[in-house]
């Protein structure tokens, strides 16, 4: 009873926060002619609701693609229609074909607002509970300091709820998918990833962990017996999954055809404004997206993302385990962040709720990780006029891992997942001891370096000459973080002993 009334107080903070987050700004308020994200699922709801199924995807006089046109799987839009359904019933104007396009009041702003809400307190927060609640050789009290801490993950809390998305639902999915696999529940698990999948189709980052795991849990079983059986079953689960999800666009080629083109414009090219990853930062010093050609760009982008999640693609394949698995989510999703092709600066979002996963394994990196993916949004976030709620959400989630997990006693190579790395440095490098200290003044120095740059880009003006001085400079100093960590998890991951006493044993 204890646990549940802990996770029952903690459930309450999260909503209170998220609640407080929504009644401020959001992307693209009062800004026509194109306004904002915002906009953008209101104009969903308009379009799902008021045109035939297919036509949802195609540009036609009822819907220009040009403006907010539908890019998203189909889970998206039919979500769209539920709540456009909903729209329909208190007020018709907020989806009238046409005329509703760039409405804006209190009573929308609130249904709109509750719309995230709602989808939070279904989807995301369960499974955020209940994982923590599945997690083994963990006491009650680190049970709800993890849930805690995920829940109050600034960088979903400041894009959702302020910036406004549904990313809490596609995450949501995977998380479900990651709890149900867990248990040994494969086709559950399976079924969940392929929702996730369907509703936001940047889920590709997690697909090859999933895809590894699963098929490394065949191999062991023997692909000859049961891991045969077990594979055709997976296999079976995510044909009819998907199946059920693209059934109303089946009826012929050219619809599935036009879905696809939406889902992958190759033609926006290779990243989207200062997006912290490999690609925008080189652009400082070469401008790629000028001296090679689209097609060019996407073959580079594949190949550099595919040689870097390569090695831990086949270590969880080879040596299939749970722990592995949700360490392989963190370090493939960052791979296909910093090198992959149409990148845009939320993406983030997709590496940092694997990275809350592993608080209570790792909670130094994990707070050091959550807190510059956050800052890494900084811009955007300044450009909805969400700066208190970044500075007070940040804030609150620092105090909270310290005071939970006492990150900063957290430090040690075997804390942080480095021994069996270290062990085999340990006759070359002298400064081992002193590791502890040095991984915490970096520390420090990273926060005080993100505080600096949070103040001037909020109060400093930049040199007329320089106009994207500081947006420039947060992309490239996260950017810089974001590949000391893909090096930090990489060395975590194929440095990890296959017989680690955390491996998941497979039958």
């Amino acid at each position: 009873m204890e646990k549940w009334s802990l996770m029952t107080i903690t459930v309450l903070l999260a909503l209170t926060v998220r609640w407080t987050v929504s009644l401020g700004s959001y992307s693209g308020a009062g800004k026509p002619p194109m306004y904002g994200d915002y906009e953008a699922q209101r104009h969903w709801q308009e379009v799902t609701y008021n045109l035939p199924i297919r036509q949802w995807y195609f540009n036609t006089s009822d819907n220009n693609l040009l403006y907010w046109g539908l890019d998203y799987p189909p889970l998206t839009a039919y979500h769209s229609f539920v709540c456009a359904y909903i729209a329909k019933l208190i007020n018709p104007d907020w989806i009238a074909l046409h005329t509703s396009r760039g409405y804006e009041s209190q009573p929308h702003k609130l249904f709109m607002r509750t719309t995230v809400f709602v989808a939070d307190l279904l989807v995301y927060i369960p499974a955020v509970i209940l994982y923590c609640f599945s997690l083994k050789e963990t006491s009650t009290k680190k049970k709800v300091s993890s849930a805690l801490c995920i829940l109050l993950y600034p960088g979903l809390i400041l894009i959702d709820h302020g910036h406004f998305q549904y990313n809490s639902v596609s995450l949501g999915f995977a998380l479900w998918g990651v709890l149900y696999l867990s248990y040994d529940w494969d086709l559950l698990g399976s079924v969940a990833f392929c929702l996730a999948l369907n509703y936001k189709q940047m889920e590709l980052y997690h697909s090859l962990p999933f895809f590894c795991y699963l098929l490394g849990k065949c191999f062991k079983k023997g692909l000859k017996g049961k891991g045969l059986v077990l594979l055709t079953k997976i296999a079976g689960t995510v044909v009819v999954s998907f199946a059920v999800c693209w059934l109303p666009f089946c009826t012929d080629m050219e619809q599935i055809m036009q879905v696809l083109r939406r889902l992958f414009p190759i033609d926006r090219g290779l990243f989207e404004d200062k997006v912290a990853n490999i690609w925008c930062s080189l652009s400082v010093l070469i401008k790629i997206k000028n001296i090679v050609s689209p097609q060019t760009q996407l073959k580079l982008s594949f190949a550099v993302t595919f040689l870097s999640l390569l090695p831990t693609c086949i270590k969880l394949t080879v040596q299939p385990s749970l722990r592995g698995f949700k360490f392989a989510l963190v370090s493939c999703a960052l791979s296909f962040f910093l090198f992959s092709f149409q990148v845009h600066e939320k993406s983030i979002l997709l590496v940092s709720v694997p990275v809350c996963l592993i608080i209570n394994e790792i909670p130094f990196m994990a707070t050091w990780f959550l807190l510059v993916s956050t800052f890494s949004m900084l811009p955007l976030l300044l450009k909805d006029g969400l700066l208190l709620a970044y500075t007070v959400t940040m804030l609150a989630f620092l105090s909270v891992c310290v005071a939970s997990f006492s990150i900063f006693e957290k430090t040690s190579a075997e804390d942080l997942q480095l021994k069996p790395f270290s062990l085999s440095l340990k006759g070359y490098v002298s400064w081992v001891k002193s590791f502890p200290k040095i991984v915490r003044s970096l520390f420090l120095l990273s926060v005080t370096l993100m505080g600096i740059l949070s103040l001037m880009s909020a109060a400093v003006h930049p040199p007329q000459r320089l106009p994207d001085l500081f947006p420039v400079s947060v992309s490239v100093i996260s950017c810089l973080h974001f590949l000391l960590f893909l090096v930090y998890f990489n060395v975590v991951i194929l440095w990890d002993s296959k017989n680690s006493r955390s491996q998941k044993k497979i039958s």
